[in-house]
């Protein structure tokens, strides 16, 4: 792995962000990010599914066989997945488990993990950890950044912002504010530069 595919990778969740770039994981994102305790538990729990997931794809890649790869992915999400509720069930049951519902099992079939797994399988064990934590990061930051300003409007009166919505349209101002923030640090001399994790962001 050499010095630039090792930044791009690490930085990779923040300029490659999930939401607001790769706009995936935009479900769970608007319905549980009404407050910040329940933004922040889903972001942490898929983030942990998400580099557990990368770390054991990744390990497995030369044993699981082409044609069940896709059920084997599913298998070590939803094993993960599991370990999270029932991590959740026993000591946040009453608060975090009960608020966050479906949304918990359903974590299994998010397509930010999903949509990270042909990463893992075909990248060493360092390199697929590495995606995992910087997208893990990248989509606590944006879920729990969406439910801080959400809380915040309700509160003070703006509780339109309270419902889905308001999280929608929340969203699109976030993502019109992301994007001219890239621009603003955009090099004019050599423009848009693609990341070797997909999608774009700027030099």
């Amino acid at each position: 792995m050499d010095k630039k595919s090792l930044r791009e990778t690490a930085f990779g969740g923040i300029l490659n962000n999930p939401v607001f770039v790769m706009m995936i994981g935009l479900c769970p994102t608007i319905a549980k990010s009404a407050n910040i305790k329940d933004a922040l538990g889903l972001g942490v729990a898929t983030a942990f599914v998400l580099v557990c997931s990368s770390l054991f794809i990744s390990l497995l890649r030369r044993v699981i066989p082409k044609p069940v790869r896709l059920h084997a992915y599913f298998v070590i999400i939803a094993t993960f997945t599991t370990v999270v509720e029932l991590f959740l069930r026993a000591y946040f049951f009453e608060g975090l488990y009960q608020s966050l519902g479906v949304f918990i099992p359903l974590v299994a079939v998010s397509c930010v993990i999903l949509g990270r797994t042909d990463f893992a399988a075909n990248h060493k064990v360092g390199y697929a950890v590495l995606d995992g934590v910087s997208m893990g990061i990248g989509f606590i930051l944006s879920i729990t950044l969406m439910g801080a300003l959400r809380e915040l409007l309700s509160r003070v009166g703006l509780t339109v912002f309270a419902s889905p919505a308001g999280g929608l349209i929340l969203l699109g101002l976030l993502l019109g504010l992301y994007n001219c923030l890239l621009s603003l640090y955009k090099n004019p001399r050599s423009g848009a530069k693609t990341l070797k994790n997909g999608g774009q962001a700027w030099k």
